[in-house]
C-alpha cells in the first residue's frame, strides 16, 4: 500500500499500534513493526527516562523496521520529567513520535532538529488544525468509539473523520472503532490515510497482558464499555468490569463526585497489576467499542495480513456497485 501515511513514516502498511499504557512495549511494537506496520512504545509505560532508554535498545534487538515513541503530556500536580523523556527518544535515535495530551509545542522544534516526524492524537478537528499550525507531520483522529479518552464532543469518526479530512492539509490517521479490513476501507474512504488501533492489538499473542483479559475482551459485546470520568470531565472509555461499574456508580451518587472518591479504584498500578495477573476485575483496563468486532487472538502477522486483504476486498466490491464507463 502507498498512502502518504507510509510514505512519511517508511512503513509498508498504513497501520500504526496505539501509544498504550503499561502495554507498548517493546515485544507488542516489534511485532508490529515486523509485519509491516508501525509498532509504539509508551515512553510513561517506563518509570524513568533511562528505564525508556533501555526499551528501545530492547527493541532494536527484536526489529530492524521503523517504530516510533508515544509521549502522553498530561496536566499533574507533579507531572513527570517530559524534557528528560524527549532527550532519552532523541538519544534513542527514534525518528517517529507520537503525541497525545496537551500541545507538544515545546517539543517540536527540538525534535524537528533531529528530523524526526511528529504524529499527534486528537479528539477534535479545532484540536488538530492548530496542532498542523504548530508544524506536526500528521494527526491522529480519535472519535467517540475509542479506548482512552475521547474528549468531551462525542463525535464519532464517522462523522469527526470527514470533517478533518476536508479541513487538513496534513495527512489524517482515523483512530478508535478499527479493528478489522472492513473498518479500515471505510476510514480510507473517509479521507484517512492510515488507522490507528490500540484495542485490536492488545488481543494479540504478543501483546504483554494476561491471557484471561484477552479472553475477557474477545467474549464481550459493542455494549460492554463505560464511560468514566463523565462528571470530572475527563472522559474515559474503559472495559466494563466490577472497578468500572463502581467508579460511574460513584459519580452518580447524590451529592456529586470528587476524583479523591474515586482515586484508589483507578490507581494505575492497580490496573497494571490486573493485566498483567489476569484479574479481570481487578483494576481499570482500557477498551474501544471495536472489541465487540474481536472474536480471536491471532499474532500481529496475520492479523496485519488479514485486514490489508480484507481492506483491498471490500473496497473492490463497493467499487462493483458503480456501472464500467
Amino acid at each position: 500500500m502507498k498512502t502518504r501515511i507510509t510514505e512519511l513514516l517508511g512503513i509498508r502498511y498504513p497501520i500504526i499500534q496505539g501509544g498504550m499504557q503499561w502495554v507498548g512495549r517493546a515485544e507488542l511494537a516489534a511485532a508490529v513493526s515486523n509485519a509491516g506496520g508501525l509498532g509504539i512504545l509508551t515512553a510513561l509505560t517506563q518509570q524513568t527516562p533511562e528505564a525508556l532508554r533501555e526499551e528501545i535498545a530492547r527493541t532494536r534487538t527484536m526489529t530492524d523496521r521503523p517504530f516510533g515513541v508515544n509521549l502522553t503530556i498530561l496536566p499533574a500536580v507533579k507531572p513527570p520529567p517530559y524534557a528528560q523523556y524527549v532527550q532519552a527518544i532523541l538519544d534513542g535515535g527514534i525518528r517517529i513520535v507520537e503525541t497525545a495530551g496537551n500541545s507538544p509545542r515545546d517539543f517540536i522544534d527540538q525534535f524537528k532538529a533531529q528530523g524526526v516526524k511528529i504524529v499527534h492524537k486528537c479528539t477534535t478537528v479545532r484540536h488538530a488544525l492548530s496542532a498542523e499550525r504548530n508544524g506536526v507531520d500528521a494527526v491522529s483522529i480519535d472519535g467517540f468509539e475509542c479506548a482512552g479518552h475521547p474528549g468531551e464532543d462525542d463525535v464519532p469518526g464517522l462523522v469527526l473523520l470527514p470533517i478533518a479530512a476536508r479541513a487538513l492539509r496534513i495527512p489524517i490517521i482515523a483512530s478508535g472503532g478499527i479493528a478489522d479490513g472492513r473498518g479500515m476501507a471505510a476510514a480510507l474512504a473517509l479521507g484517512a490515510e492510515g488507522v490507528n488501533m490500540g484495542t485490536r492489538f492488545c488481543v494479540t499473542q504478543e501483546a504483554p497482558i494476561h491471557y484471561n483479559i484477552k479472553q475477557a475482551l474477545v467474549a464481550a459485546s459493542e455494549r460492554d464499555t463505560k464511560l468514566m470520568f463523565r462528571t470530572l470531565k475527563n472522559t474515559a472509555r474503559v472495559f466494563r468490569n466490577a472497578i468500572s461499574e463502581e467508579v460511574v456508580a460513584t459519580e452518580n451518587r447524590p451529592g456529586g463526585c470528587q476524583f479523591e472518591d474515586i482515586r484508589p479504584l483507578v490507581a494505575g498500578v492497580r490496573g497494571r497489576a490486573a493485566l498483567e495477573a489476569g484479574e479481570v476485575n481487578g483494576g481499570v483496563i482500557s477498551a474501544g467499542q471495536c472489541i465487540g468486532l474481536i472474536d480471536d487472538v491471532p499474532t500481529c502477522a496475520e492479523l496485519i495480513e488479514r485486514m490489508v486483504r480484507e481492506c483491498r476486498e471490500h473496497l473492490d466490491r463497493a467499487r462493483g456497485y458503480f456501472d464500467s464507463p
